[in-house]
């Protein structure tokens, strides 16, 4: 293709990230922007990188120090549902209805929009409906603009959708499904980049809309049973098939932990896309480009399936509850210290004066405290998990001075400290610091 500077918003997401490769690829120049441009150049430094907030960019006048030399914008940003500090509504519809104008004020012709299977402004689901106002918007300017919907998007990237089937798929011995008759239809990442590079550049997908999925349609089951074998895990004894009741609790904690900066993709929003089914015609997109979307079976053979997918598959799957029993740990451990003050002062009553004793278990107490609320919010959680490495090795070296005893048991010592630190360090390699 003709080399162009391409502003792509939603850079270092699943869509976004193999879009702006494909792109510098290609020989274009990639204007990328993401939530953090700190995080975006570590993981595409050929990129010249904005880091701001789509919640952020509601007025015209944000975007246009922005547009400034931009041949064509790729949006592939979007978000499920409210979060902290981030409407929906602003995210993926405010905030593009401003970057259209402003597109039309400087001169930026070309825009692909990546919207999804269902998206409608009459929709009754908010992310279908402010992806929907958005694909309006564009329609009704005078830019050359291409819409593609894709369907459940298969890439060689955890991230979204795609890490919540493989961390599914990784549970042991049997295979629990929420909707397991819902029709779900794929699509390779590869034939969505391929779809992006192209509309960029071919007169023929001009002012259009696209579904890319595959043709054959299949149930959610199926899917995920098919992704399972992809990685490798054993067949399941048996299928069971999960209560919606059960998954909208789960989603609903999910929900809540967004409040606390997590960002799972587990939330109400995926159960209720996953309910309705994912499921489009790609026969326009084959009928202009005389190219059919991969297949879910030729998509998981152009992948990799090594062990590093079979042990991402199962941390991601664990993370949460591991993070949470931690916070529990600590959160116990300091209540316990306050609740038994007394008894906890007898025993190194004999080596500190009485008012450093009681000082030193209140002390510790908070401390533990501590460690467990900062486990439990996204921003702190992985310096928490290095604190609570720090305060027991800073239990450990403290009891040897006053309670050596401690040690007439060494193998107890190990066995009681080195879980504890071996989890920490765990659960704070599986912590995403974006």
């Amino acid at each position: 293709m003709e080399e162009m500077k391409v502003l792509v918003l939603g850079a270092y997401g699943l869509i976004g990230l193999e879009v702006s490769k494909a792109l510098i690829k290609a020989g274009n120049t990639v204007v990328a922007l993401g939530r953090s441009a700190d995080h975006g150049r570590k993981v595409l430094p050929n990129a010249h990188w904005i880091g701001t907030d789509l919640s952020q960019m509601t007025g015209t006048a944000d975007w246009l120090g922005h547009l400034e030399g931009i041949e064509a914008v790729v949006n592939a940003s979007g978000a499920l549902q409210d979060s902290p500090g981030q409407k929906l509504s602003d995210v993926q519809s405010r905030s593009i209805t401003t970057l259209v104008a402003a597109c039309e004020q400087t001169g930026v012709r070309k825009f692909v929009q990546i919207s999804a299977p269902g998206a409608a402004g009459t929709a009754s689901l908010a992310f279908l409906s402010t992806k929907g106002e958005a694909d309006d918007t564009l329609k009704r300017s005078g830019l050359d603009w291409t819409v593609l919907k894709p369907g459940l998007v298969i890439a060689p990237t955890a991230y979204g959708g795609t890490s919540l089937v493989r961390s599914i798929a990784a549970f042991p011995f049997v295979q629990p499904v929420v909707f397991a008759n819902s029709p779900v239809q794929t699509v390779s990442i590869a034939d969505v980049t391929g779809a992006v590079v192209r509309s960029l550049t071919d007169p023929a997908l001009s002012r259009r809309a696209f579904d890319l999925v595959e043709t054959e349609s299949h149930t959610l089951a199926q899917v995920i049973l098919a992704v399972r074998q992809w990685l490798a895990f054993p067949a399941p004894l048996r299928v069971i098939d999960v209560p919606p009741a059960i998954a909208r609790l789960l989603a609903k904690c999910a929900d809540a932990a967004a409040w606390l900066g997590w960002r799972s993709a587990l939330r109400t929003t995926s159960l209720q896309v996953l309910a309705g089914g994912i499921t489009a015609d790609s026969g326009d997109w084959v009928a202009a480009t005389g190219i059919a979307p991969r297949s879910l079976t030729e998509t998981l053979i152009d992948l990799p399936s090594t062990l590093q997918e079979r042990v991402f598959a199962r941390l991601r799957l664990i993370a949460p509850l591991l993070i949470l029993v931690l916070s529990l740990f600590w959160l116990a451990s300091g209540v316990i210290g306050l609740v038994f003050e007394a008894d906890a002062v007898r025993v190194i009553e004999d080596d500190l004066p009485p008012l450093l004793a009681h000082a030193s278990v209140i002390g510790g107490s908070c401390l533990d405290i501590a460690v467990g609320l900062a486990l439990l919010f996204r921003k702190t959680a992985r310096t928490a998990c290095l604190a609570s490495v720090g305060v027991s090795l800073l239990y450990l070296g403290l009891g040897t001075v006053l309670t050596p005893e401690l040690w007439a048991d060494p193998l107890g010592v190990f066995v009681k400290v080195l879980p504890a630190i071996g989890l920490s360090l765990a659960a704070a390699s599986m912590i995403d610091e974006r």
